[in-house]
């Protein structure tokens, strides 16, 4: 018996699929809305699924693409209107191979007997739209996504969700998920002190090796508001924003440290491609001690989940610190 059904009705632009997933309803929504896991069940098996930008939220915006074995890319983008954790997901999707051709998704999830009933109703603009998807093998679509999506379930997608549940994404900061980084720097306070707060000696040094930082705007006063951008060797940019929480000249800095839009709009680390488990604030706290001629730098970054995201940023930071000291030199 198939795991799935559809139902497309006779003069009607709009089909109604159903997919049994044999999962709990909270790990189906986060297989859906993480995009560290949707490539692993969207779309048949002989396409490579990649996501560019994944914001779920109300006004969020995604784009998947597609490639099949010729290198030939299938890209796929919307908008979030509305995200019901863990019940419904509304949004818009658009096929870049037909642009304008606009559907609107409701996606609801529905426990059953331990099992999920997640259903999709897509509206179509023309009932000519809804045919030409059923004709391009929408049921083999379904099918397969079914089918990856229990597959990866059933892998045990559970690991890290009771300590991460979905309805606490944003996490309170400094709630002893840390890291902590110290470095014995070759320079006076006061010239350390200005390559934190100089936005023109402040780019010199921030972001991982082989990255480069483009703008900084830093407004260093307690309530005052920073926003830089990193840019990876591929040219792809990563904003981040804050408020300065503590300034105390030359000894300390504290301030709010959240993933951001180029104009300063605070969004959730899967706008850029990572995971859903990533609190939208955190806390970083830089003291700075005389040490006769040198000063000793201990950085303190709170709300970070244990895993591989605390780990990418200890290596990211480190990394931030090995420029800082050659432009020390």
């Amino acid at each position: 018996m198939a795991d799935y059904k559809i139902d497309a009705p006779p003069g009607k632009q709009e089909v109604t699929t159903t997919s049994t997933i044999f999962a709990q309803r909270e790990e189906v929504f986060k297989a859906v809305t993480d995009p560290l896991l949707v490539p692993q069940w969207w779309g048949p098996r002989r396409l490579v699924t990649t996501v560019h930008k994944m914001v779920v939220m109300p006004g969020g915006i995604y784009r998947f693409v597609q490639r099949d074995h010729e290198n030939k890319e299938y890209g796929f983008h919307g908008v979030y209107h509305e995200v019901l954790i863990p019940e419904r997901l509304v949004y818009t999707m658009e096929y870049e191979g037909q642009p304008g051709h606009v559907s609107l998704n409701i996606d609801t999830f529905e426990e059953k007997d331990g099992k999920t009933l997640m259903i999709s109703k897509t509206i179509f603009q023309t009932l000519e739209d809804r045919d030409q998807m059923l004709q391009w093998g929408m049921e083999e679509g379904i099918s397969e996504i079914t089918s990856r999506l229990n597959e990866l379930l059933a892998k045990g997608v559970k690991q890290g969700m009771e300590a991460y549940p979905m309805e606490s994404q944003r996490q309170v900061i400094g709630d002893g998920k840390s890291l902590k980084i110290t470095r014995v720097l070759n320079a006076p306070i006061e010239v350390v002190w200005e390559r934190w707060t100089d936005p023109e000696k402040y780019k010199c040094w921030w972001g991982p090796k082989d990255f480069s930082a483009p703008y900084a705007k830093l407004d260093v006063r307690p309530g005052g508001k920073f926003l830089s951008s990193m840019r990876d060797p591929e040219g792809r940019e990563y904003w981040g924003t804050g408020i300065y929480k503590e300034i105390v000249e030359p000894n300390r800095i504290v301030y709010t440290d959240s993933f951001a839009d180029e104009y300063g709009n605070i969004v959730p680390a899967s706008y850029y491609g990572m995971g859903t488990d990533l609190p939208l604030e955190m806390e970083v706290k830089v003291y700075l001690e005389d040490l006769e001629g040198k000063t000793r730098l201990t950085l303190e970054h709170h709300g970070f989940p244990e895993g591989e995201h605390k780990k990418n940023a200890m290596e990211g930071w480190n990394q931030s610190f090995d420029k800082l000291e050659e432009c020390l030199c």
